[in-house]
C-alpha cells in the first residue's frame, strides 16, 4: 500500500536528516487525512490506492504551477524547491503513458467513435483518458488530440 511506504520512508528520512524529504512525506500524509475529512470519512479511515493517487496528482499539479509562479516572480530558488517536492510526489504515481502510445489510441478512438471534425475533441479527449484510467497526462491528451484536428 502507498500510505505505508511513505509512512515508512518518513522513517528513513528522519534517519537520514533530509529535512526537504520529511517535509514533503509529511505534506503527503497530511493532504490524504484532508481528503478523507474532505470525503466525510474519520481521519483514522484509510485511502484506497486510487484514492491515494488522486491525492498524489494534485500535490504534483500545485508543484508544478507552484514553480511556474515563482519563476515568473523572480525566486527561481523557491521554484527549484517545488520542483523537488514534486520529483518526490511523483515517486509514488504510477508511470504516466507515452506520448506515442496516447497517439495510437487516440486514433483508434477518434476512428471508432467516427469523430470527423475538432467539435468532437472533448468527447475524444474523455474517452482517451478512459481508456488509459487516468495514468495519461491531460496536457499531453489535450495536445494530441489537437494535433490531430490541427
Amino acid at each position: 500500500m502507498i500510505l505505508e511506504q511513505i509512512r515508512n520512508q518518513i522513517k528513513d528520512a528522519m534517519r537520514a536528516r533530509d529535512q526537504l524529504l520529511l517535509d514533503t512525506l509529511r505534506g503527503i500524509i497530511s493532504a490524504c487525512t484532508n481528503e478523507l475529512v474532505s470525503k466525510g470519512r474519520k481521519p483514522t479511515d484509510t485511502l484506497t490506492d486510487s484514492e491515494i493517487i488522486t491525492v498524489l496528482k494534485r500535490l504534483a499539479k500545485q508543484r508544478t504551477d507552484a514553480a511556474e509562479q515563482f519563476t515568473k516572480g523572480g525566486r527561481p530558488e523557491m521554484a527549484e524547491k517545488e520542483l523537488k517536492e514534486k520529483t518526490i510526489i511523483e515517486q509514488y504515481l504510477p508511470e504516466q503513458t507515452s506520448r506515442e502510445d496516447i497517439e495510437k489510441v487516440a486514433k483508434a478512438k477518434k476512428a471508432e467513435l467516427g469523430i470527423t471534425d475538432s467539435t468532437g475533441a472533448g468527447k475524444l479527449m474523455g474517452a482517451v483518458i478512459k481508456e488509459f484510467e487516468g495514468n495519461a497526462d491531460g496536457a499531453v491528451v489535450k495536445e494530441v488530440v489537437a494535433s490531430l484536428f490541427g
